[in-house]
């Protein structure tokens, strides 16, 4: 999309300015980045052969409080997506009410082409470069795609090598080094938990509702199980190595250990091939695009055939395909709201590590359910005042909680 992601990201924001009435010195303020870092990453690979890599972190907003976003390794990481990506992380932690603000980091590389070794080095590189813009009450970096638990144990370990010992300086940890559990389902049960209160505001039920769900990672692997044991039927998945799709349902279990055993999708016969595209367009009640962003575009948005779209990953549809969406009356659950389910859990185990004291599963997902059921209320309230789709409305009431505290904080 021309322009890149960056600038569609701050479409939807002027959106919810627009609706607000805002002052362009104010609208300037909202949008522009605290600080932006990019860092050379030099290391030495396996064959003695030098390696060079760039790596960002864009630190959006704090007025509500520390910086707050993943990091993430893949070749499709530059300034303009770290940003966009920053920015929504500001407006998902106001909407969802936790008290942090938004950033994002990530590694331009191709992690597959790394060693484990490799993938630490380059990891521990990252942390020395930016130690200093990071910490428990600065800046809490996440997983994200293509990085995990393990990636954020040598994160915390690295930076404790400066500054002492600070689990609560990254979230999604294993739970041996001070993880929180349900951690790793969290941006699943999130979505669970919104499409499900969606569906029921339309006199909907999960059960029997059909969906399509595109990217077998962390976020649609978690969601494709929850929501199969919820009754609904999920009847295509897809990963980087194309889908499957079978109009009665998939068998989600068997599909996961397969997964599990093979590492993707790749061979996996008991259902009928399909690609990525095609699975954004078939013929079912929800498509959920949970992989990369802007997958939904003005190319391919008159051809979705869903009343739904659960936006499990983050930035998946452009701004011109949000207004075709809208105008043909599929409901775009967005992002910001959708898949909040993961920085609510992490705000939880930053909580339960500054506090030394740990929670329960069934105390987690019990206030993870909560958030969202507030959420969704505080949404269609905003939908109501002011005639907007819940993707305008989700902007509103985080630029509004943002504006808040930013006068109150007299930071503007």
């Amino acid at each position: 999309m021309a322009g890149g992601a960056y600038e569609s990201t701050n479409k939807f924001l002027q959106d919810g300015f627009d609706t607000l009435g805002l002052a362009p010195k104010t609208e300037h303020m909202l949008k522009t980045p605290a600080r932006e870092v990019k860092v050379e990453l030099v290391i030495t690979m396996d064959d003695e052969s030098v390696g060079n890599f760039i790596g960002y972190r864009v630190q959006h907003d704090n007025a509500r409080g520390p910086f707050k976003g993943g990091l993430r390794y893949d070749e499709s990481v530059n300034r303009n997506e770290v940003q966009s990506l920053a920015s929504l992380m500001s407006w998902k932690t106001a909407l969802i009410d936790v008290p942090y603000g938004g950033a994002k980091g990530g590694i331009s590389v191709n992690p597959r082409e790394l060693s484990t070794s490799e993938k630490e080095r380059l990891t521990r590189r990252f942390v020395e470069t930016t130690h200093q813009f990071i910490g428990p009450t600065t800046d809490i970096p996440a997983p994200d795609m293509n990085t995990d638990g393990q990636v954020m144990a040598w994160l915390f370990d690295e930076y404790s090598n400066f500054h002492g010992f600070e689990p609560a300086v990254v979230t999604g940890k294993p739970v041996d080094v001070h993880g929180s559990v349900g951690r790793d389902a969290a941006t699943g049960r999130g979505c669970l938990f919104a499409l499900r209160d969606v569906l029921n505001h339309d006199g909907h039920e999960l059960a029997d509702t059909e969906i399509a769900i595109q990217g077998f990672g962390n976020v649609g692997s978690w969601a494709a199980r929850l929501l199969d044991d919820h009754g609904a039927v999920v009847t295509a998945v897809s990963d980087i190595t194309g889908g499957y799709y079978d109009p009665t349902g998939l068998d989600i279990p068997a599909v996961y250990e397969h997964v599990a055993a093979e590492g993707d999708l790749k061979t996996f016969d008991d259902a009928t091939e399909i690609t990525n595209d095609e699975l954004l367009t078939l013929d079912c009640d929800v498509v959920m695009p949970a992989a990369i962003g802007h997958v939904l575009t003005e190319e391919n948005a008159d051809d979705v055939q869903a009343d739904y779209v659960l936006e499990g990953a983050n930035g998946p549809t452009t701004y011109p395909a949000h207004q075709i969406l809208t105008d043909r009356g599929v409901t775009c659950i967005p992002d910001i709201f959708a898949n909040a389910g993961g920085v609510t859990v992490s705000y939880f185990e930053w909580a339960q590590n500054i506090q030394h004291f740990s929670w329960s599963e069934s105390e987690i997902n019990q206030r993870l359910e909560e958030r969202f059921i507030d959420a969704h209320d505080a949404l269609r309230d905003t939908m109501d005042r002011y005639d907007v789709p819940m993707r305008t409305a989700a902007f509103v009431n985080a630029i509004e909680r943002v504006r808040r505290a930013t006068e109150m904080r007299g930071l503007q």
